[in-house]
């Protein structure tokens, strides 16, 4: 933890002793309501309802979204992401952020009155169905389809992949494409809705994934799904106006937690280094090993610092899609140089399956690919620059 000045953080300029003080709660809770659990977690393939419940009950799943308090928020995700497995961060990150934020920032009172309470609680847990196997990063080809079935609602039919918290949900903020039109009207047509995960139709399988293992990603199926029309999040047909505001939130929140594993990783690589012995000396006796955690700490100084500036604009409403993709960009892959020296350094032991250091390197790569992939997150950056 940095130290203050007068209140105010010496390394984190947009950080004051409240923030800090927030950090070391959050600390102390996340030390009580994940880490004892969070092996087991990875090994069933998701967070158990009673750590939900436990993190409900600390108040860890309603921190502010927007606003001057968002700040601690952003504490509150390096401080998730700093508990070293993604799995379980990006789990706790689409459940209190990414997939909720659209029926904070978008969603009619009601909604925000019978969802919001349970989920802030761990009692219902919220995912984001967006892509599709044809339909990553270009959702231009999607083919969930939404069609009106009277004063019912719509009739949903589709299949969504890659759904974080995919067999736990209790409901799915679902992209759909509710109006066909031509492809060069990009994704005017398309809708958000709200979609129970305990509607008749509705079916998940296991995705497995070689890292994120307890981020519970799932298949979802929809055949022939009724969905009411009070499910419907924002403006039917101009989902792509709630998606530009939300994608660059989540890169925000994905950022801040990639930061905290990239903090994580370094502690363990500056650890080891220094107790490591090779030929009865230290490792970080070599000037080569000392030069290249150097560099690594001071490539994590500059970014996380950049984090903050990019969740203070957050908080005065000026986050631009520029500054978060730089922040998700820049974090999640400095996340994987830091966890490919990590395993280099730890030798054969790294590799070992179970090694703390092998977790790293496979929860690092998902992060370059999740909330918009390194490739798109370069194009964007060259076109708003």
């Amino acid at each position: 933890m940095s130290a203050t000045t007068a209140g105010r953080s010496t390394s984190l300029p947009h950080l004051t002793s409240p923030h800090e003080a927030t950090r070391t709660r959050v600390r102390d809770r996340l030390a009580r309501a994940v880490l004892p659990h969070a092996d087991t977690w990875e090994r069933q393939g998701y967070i158990a309802p009673d750590g939900w419940r436990a993190l409900g009950g600390h108040g860890l799943l309603e921190l502010a979204h927007d606003g001057a308090d968002f700040l601690h928020s952003a504490v509150f995700l390096e401080e998730l992401g700093r508990t070293g497995y993604a799995g379980i961060r990006a789990g706790i990150g689409v459940h209190a952020y990414m997939a909720t934020s659209y029926l904070r920032m978008f969603g009619t009172a009601e909604q925000r009155e019978t969802l919001l309470s349970a989920t802030c609680r761990g009692e219902r847990i919220a995912a984001l169905a967006i892509s599709e196997a044809g339909a990553g990063t270009d959702l231009r080809h999607l083919l969930t389809r939404a069609e009106p079935a009277g004063d019912d609602g719509y009739r949903v039919n589709g299949q969504k992949c890659y759904v974080a918290n995919g067999s736990q949900a209790g409901f799915y903020v679902t992209l759909v494409k509710t109006r066909e039109t031509s492809h060069d009207r990009g994704l005017t047509g398309v809708s958000l809705l709200v979609i129970d995960a305990d509607a008749p139709g509705v079916t998940r399988t296991a995705q497995p994934m070689t890292g994120w293992r307890s981020a519970d990603v799932c298949r979802v199926d929809f055949d022939d799904v009724l969905v009411p029309a009070d499910r419907l999040v924002g403006r039917r047909d101009l989902a792509l106006m709630h998606l530009m505001k939300g994608l660059d939130f989540e890169r925000l929140v994905a950022g801040l937690l990639a930061v905290g594993g990239v903090g994580h990783c370094l502690e363990l690589l500056n650890r080891f280094v220094r107790e490591h012995q090779v030929k009865d000396v230290p490792l970080a006796s070599h000037q080569a090993v000392r030069h290249r955690v150097a560099e690594l700490n001071s490539d994590l100084a500059l970014i996380r610092t950049y984090a903050y500036h990019a969740a203070w604009l957050h908080s005065i409403g000026s986050l631009d899609t520029h500054t978060a993709s730089v922040l998700k960009l820049k974090a999640t892959e400095l996340a994987v140089t830091a966890a490919q020296t990590c395993v280099q350094y730890h030798g054969a032991r790294g590799y070992l399956d179970d090694a703390t250091a092998s977790r790293l390197y496979r929860d690092a790569m998902a992060g370059t690919i999740a909330a918009g992939a390194s490739e798109l997150l370069r194009d964007m950056i060259f076109e708003t620059h």
